[in-house]
């Protein structure tokens, strides 16, 4: 599982002239299976993305087609965890889950 951190880079006003694109990543990925949730920090400086499967790398990759990275918006970190311990009603989220 994955926790996608975005801090943007440049004023807000440029990020929302690329947030219906963005919007449109995120739902391919939502379609996809691989993201489980997301959203904009509060204060507005950037964005969380859950994600879940494949390797670190091929996030990454898949993170390029963002048109926040790809337009030089935001910057990225992405952190790797194992989930330990979850509420029963995340398992079909988490690897192996039922």
């Amino acid at each position: 599982m994955f926790v996608v951190i975005l801090n943007y880079i440049k004023p807000v006003e440029e990020i929302d002239r690329w947030l219906e694109e963005h919007r449109a990543f995120l739902a391919e990925n939502y379609a996809a299976g691989r993201f489980i949730a997301s959203g904009r920090l509060e204060p507005r400086t950037g964005g969380v993305i859950l994600a879940r499967g494949g390797s670190k790398a091929e996030l990454e990759t898949i993170l390029e087609a963002d048109p926040f990275k790809r337009e030089g918006l935001a910057a990225y970190t992405v952190l790797e965890f194992l989930p330990a311990m979850h509420d029963p009603r995340f398992a079909p989220f988490v690897e192996g889950g039922a």
